[in-house]
């Protein structure tokens, strides 16, 4: 098993992604299936290098709008609008409203969104 040491620098990130990228192409007729033990190892170690290095240096910038941090957590919750909509305890024709920004978010609705989204509640009411 591979160990990480503490810090990956950029040089050893491009090092790591471009082997990585070799193996990936290699099996791609076979898959990980017919992958030899060592080429999965090597897969393994690469990786970890290079999530290590993206973890610290790859920042994705938050939604700057109120539409855009509920599409978020709809993306990570793997929730459909109606799901949502359920959940949040309204309608799907106000969600609807308000994903478009046809109609202007309640003050009940925002709650919900903090309750179960876990959205901050400042971050809402700036949004908003």
């Amino acid at each position: 098993m591979y160990k990480m040491k503490k810090e990956v620098s950029k040089k050893e990130y491009l090092l790591a992604n471009a082997e990585m990228e070799k193996i990936l192409v290699s099996g791609e007729n076979g898959g990980f299936d017919n992958m030899s033990k060592k080429k999965l190892e090597d897969l393994q170690k690469f990786t970890k290098i290079v999530h290590a290095w993206e973890e610290v240096n790859v920042i994705i910038p938050l939604p700057e709008t109120l539409q855009g941090m509920i599409e978020l957590k709809m993306f990570e919750n793997k929730l459909k609008q109606k799901e949502l909509a359920k959940l949040l305890k309204t309608s799907d024709t106000q969600l609807s409203e308000i994903m478009h920004k046809k109609r202007k978010p309640s003050v009940a609705f925002l709650k919900s969104v903090h309750q179960f989204l876990g959205i901050d509640g400042n971050v809402l009411l700036r949004l908003a």
